[in-house]
């Protein structure tokens, strides 16, 4: 039962991990994906979409809430099956050894794939490397390793599954059978100290739990304060229109308030026609509009939708010679970090509702929510939505 859990859990893990990949349009610009060597396993099937807006907040949450709240059960798994990871002769023939090593790679990269993942959801970046290609190669070890695994136990575990219900009978009375060879089960067991049904009630409740004090980062609304294991769970960080979750401060990205005042900023744009810059109060006289759009985060946490207001990003590709916009490289002021520019496709560009954002929520942007003028784009994760933005190069990915 444990097993088909997880066939199905980690079948829906890798597919919204494959999408949120697919996100962040890994073949438009090496700044999108900076990870070396992947060759085919980096295959790219289509481009990102604007619609839903809300898609990536489903999705990177759908991913982050399920690999929490498999972990009881990825854990109990590997303890119902402790006898025959440690059965001795460790190989007994040459089919036999093959087995074994690949049960090293699915338990190792299962914990691999499960630690990093905790690790990078709590913003504990303790790991060596850059947590994208150690979870993406991990990912596709861990994933070969399970597909193999599960073809070979399948029959198995159809199996188990029909002999359980026989052991029920037809009117739900049990049958008591012999236990079958090859069973997991302990050469010298201890008397039991639980029941399958209390185990499995057991597993289930600790899921459950992590479920709900997670569940709250990505759905947002009052059931934020019920994820008390998530960084971004609890009260909003501050009060006022500016008073929503961040990842990344202004202090932490070295932003120096002098450079961001009026008389300083100046933005910078590029693209077929040449080069304009523009202060922020020539981009308010430019025509304004607004967009209700969330900010979702790789991380798995996301806002609700807020009220940006700025100027159209297609309206400033149209200020450097382009009627129908092409893609779009940005640039940020920030001084340390990943993501500090960032590629768009030119479907993200030409959307009317993705900005460059001026405003929040009718006030200006604060600092640590990107001001003077950061991007917002529906759909897209979060670290595309590039904060303290200095120049715009259109067209030239």
């Amino acid at each position: 039962m444990l097993g088909v859990v997880l066939l199905v859990g980690v079948t829906v893990l890798f597919v919204t991990g494959l999408v949120s990949y697919a996100a962040y349009n890994p073949d438009l610009a090496r700044v999108n994906d900076q990870t070396p060597d992947k060759g085919i396993l980096g295959f790219y099937l289509f481009a990102w979409p604007t619609d839903p807006y809300w898609l990536y907040r489903l999705t990177q949450g759908l991913h982050v809430t399920l690999g929490i709240t498999l972990i009881p059960v990825l854990l109990a798994k590997l303890w119902s099956v402790v006898p025959r990871l440690f059965a001795l002769p460790p190989a007994r023939s040459l089919a036999h050894a093959l087995e074994r090593i690949s049960l090293l790679l699915l338990v190792g990269g299962g914990l691999f794939e499960f630690t990093t993942g905790v690790l990078n959801v709590q913003l504990d970046y303790v790991f060596p490397g850059s947590f994208y290609p150690l979870h993406f190669y991990g990912a596709w070890v861990f994933f070969a390793a399970f597909v193999a695994h599960a073809a070979l136990k399948l029959p198995t575990a159809v199996r188990s599954l029909r002999r359980r219900r026989e052991e029920h009978g037809a009117h739900g009375e049990r049958v008591s059978r012999a236990p079958e060879p090859g069973e997991l089960v302990s050469p010298r067991p201890l008397p039991p100290t639980v029941s399958r049904r209390g185990a499995l009630w057991f597993v289930g409740g600790a899921s459950l739990l992590l479920l709900v004090t997670t569940a709250g980062q990505s759905i947002g609304g009052v059931l934020r304060r019920t994820a008390l294991l998530a960084p971004h769970g609890g009260a909003d960080p501050g009060g006022g229109p500016n008073g929503f979750q961040i990842n990344k401060t202004a202090a932490y990205a070295g932003i120096d308030a002098a450079e961001t005042g009026e008389e300083a900023w100046r933005l910078v744009v590029t693209g077929r026609t040449g080069t304009v810059r523009l202060s922020r109060a020539q981009l308010l006289r430019m025509p304004l509009h607004s967009s209700a759009l969330p900010i979702a985060c790789v991380e798995g946490w996301s806002t609700e939708d807020q009220w940006w207001r700025g100027v159209r990003l297609r309206d400033l590709a149209a200020l450097v010679g382009y009627d129908d916009p092409p893609d779009l490289f940005v640039e940020s002021l920030q001084r340390r970090g990943a993501f500090r520019r960032a590629a768009l496709r030119a479907n993200q560009v030409a959307d009317p509702r993705s900005l460059l954002a001026l405003y929040v929520n009718g006030e200006e942007l604060s600092p640590d929510h990107g001001h003077p003028a950061r991007i917002i784009v529906p759909a897209a994760p979060g670290v595309l939505n590039t904060k303290w933005v200095a120049r715009l190069t259109f067209g030239a990915l």
